[in-house]
């Protein structure tokens, strides 16, 4: 009988659709926990295919080519190796139904268990992708029976529960968890509750990476049954660790301590946009970011996100002054630019605008300047930008905070032009503490400089569109602080109108701020993406019908 075991966990960065890609990472871990003698390897959720595979698995080809890459890494434990464990979609020949799937490979040969909680909530749609199985049977793998509860199985009680009733010795969970604001105390909570339900110990295997909107810290880690956590796997980087196991009177503990320094949520947060932009560029094989730079607050801190995540060689700013864009201005994106080692062009847009003046002069004749000549000043802005951007390559990088996205406070085809967006659910409030944040810290793996690389003036001054003369955001806007509590309070917590007069908010400002977001949901559709922070972000999670005569607000007069 086995008294003792070395499991190998690959906290990995796969690529969504780079089977050949995501398999070779496989072949790289499986060699490094062959080398250490371990007796499992295990991967996260539906490595080979990368998660989430989304309608890629409607695909028949794609599925084929999963199959064969599946059965050629399996043929890696033929010569009595490490036993393989990853994650995939697998199609049974016989009923034609998806699964998402866990693939056990040792001694050549394979056996499979499904997913049986597929989640249909938030950022998850599995219900539509993947067909629902009986009750899986543990695995035995070197002698030791093995459960296997993908990811939101050990959010529920019967997986694990059904599992150990069947003699499981041990819980492997692959798990493909995006990260969110406060998410990693959730799954302690509900792995605690697993493992003191049943007695049994859980490995928790968690990808690493940015892939679109959402982004993995990875953070895998091992749970004993007593809810005490021996081992956690770092954040935000690839990690293949072994740890030691033996078998005890109690069952199977983990000998292995491996601990991980906390992190702040601001720390966190950096991270997330960091590794989300990173990840978008790298694997989308743009050479570089561009960006404009205002000498405000926002596309400060999305310049110093850019050159932590590519280095500041990869990274190009481009002033674009107007008429109303102050001296002040022109020297804060200087410094700004100076303390992150980036290149910066001005391009005065002021006779250009003129020339627009000149060209719909007929046309406006007889009416005020209003928005309209403040918006053709930002989508001159966006067109340079974008021509630069077919000119060498570099995606651009948009800089609207959530605050901004969501009260429609940006310009369709102006500032709203880009690639990706690093701080799309960040609201502004936020923005300014990760811009403190940033100057006080260096974030590990970073490739920006360290000490300060945002200036104080930045962050201390009024923030300013300058698209017209004096202008301040707080003209049209509320302040910062109430105009982000309020905003929190109608996406990330859904709460009404009552509720949120409860809170101790004005019932005018309410009215307002809820009939902004309504009526931007047109602007947000044609967003670029962004990464994922908090519970409700604009695309994945939130869904509102464009056309939305609803307004709770309106309901109480």
């Amino acid at each position: 009988m086995t008294e003792e075991l070395k499991i190998t966990l690959a906290q990995l960065n796969p690529i969504v659709g780079d089977v050949a890609g995501n398999a070779a990472k496989l072949r790289e871990a499986y060699e490094v926990a062959s080398t250490a003698g371990a007796d499992m390897l295990v991967a996260s959720e539906l490595f080979l295919s990368g998660y989430p595979p989304e309608d890629l698995v409607h695909k028949t080809a794609f599925l084929g080519t999963i199959r064969r890459a599946a059965l050629e890494l399996a043929g890696l434990t033929r010569q009595g190796g490490p036993s393989l464990i990853f994650g995939l979609p697998w199609q049974d020949e016989k009923s034609g139904k998806l699964f998402n799937s866990v693939l056990v490979a040792q001694d050549g040969d394979y056996t499979l268990r499904h997913k049986v909680h597929l989640p249909n909530y938030a950022v998850f749609d599995e219900k539509r992708l993947f067909d629902t199985p009986d009750m899986p049977a543990p695995v035995t793998v070197k002698g030791v029976r093995v459960g296997l509860p993908i990811c939101e199985d050990i959010w529920f009680s019967d997986v694990t529960g059904h599992l150990a009733a069947q003699g499981a010795e041990i819980f492997i969970s692959p798990n493909g968890s995006p990260f969110e604001c406060n998410k990693h105390q959730q799954r302690l909570a509900h792995v605690s509750q697993r493992c003191a339900e049943t007695g049994l110990p859980l490995v928790y295997v968690n990808q690493i990476g940015g892939q679109d909107e959402l982004v993995f810290e990875g953070r895998s880690f091992i749970m004993h049954a007593d809810g005490i956590v021996p081992v956690e796997v770092p954040s935000w980087r690839e990690c293949t660790l072994t740890t030691e196991w033996e078998k005890t009177d109690h069952g199977w503990q983990c000998r292995s301590d491996i601990a991980q320094t906390d992190m702040s949520d601001l720390e966190s947060i950096y991270q997330a946009a960091v590794l989300g932009l990173r990840d978008y560029v790298e694997k989308n094989r743009f050479p570089g970011v561009l960006l404009g730079l205002s000498g405000g607050v926002d596309s400060a801190i999305c310049a110093a996100i850019a050159v932590d995540a590519l280095g500041a060689a990869r990274v190009r700013c481009l002033m674009m002054p107007s008429k109303y864009t102050s001296q002040e201005s022109l020297d804060d994106a200087a410094t700004c630019a100076a303390l992150l080692g980036v290149r910066l062009d001005e391009v005065s847009i002021t006779g250009k605008v003129d020339a627009y003046d000149a060209a719909l002069a007929g046309l406006f004749e007889g009416r005020d300047p209003d928005l309209t000549e403040e918006n053709i000043q930002s989508r001159i802005r966006g067109t340079l930008l974008m021509a630069v951007s077919n000119k060498f390559g570099d995606m651009v990088v948009t800089t609207g905070n959530k605050s901004e996205v969501s009260v429609g406070y940006a310009t369709l085809y102006g500032d709203m032009n880009g690639g990706y967006n690093p701080i799309k659910d960040i609201y502004k409030v936020e923005v300014f503490d990760l811009c403190r944040w940033r100057n006080a810290h260096h974030p590990a793996g970073s490739l920006g400089p360290e000490g300060q690389v945002i200036p104080d003036n930045i962050i201390d001054k009024p923030p300013s569109a300058e698209l017209r003369e004096d202008q301040k955001d707080e003209d049209s806007l509320p302040p910062y602080e109430v105009l982000d509590g309020i905003l929190y309070a109608l996406v990330e917590e859904e709460l009404g109108y009552d509720d949120i007069i409860a809170k101790g908010y004005d019932p005018e400002t309410i009215k307002r701020v809820e009939h902004l977001l309504y009526i931007s949901e047109y602007k947000r559709r044609q967003a670029a993406p962004g990464v994922k922070i908090g519970k409700r972000n604009f695309g994945r999670d939130r869904r509102y019908p464009i056309t939305n005569g609803f307004r709770d607000a309106r309901l109480k007069d």
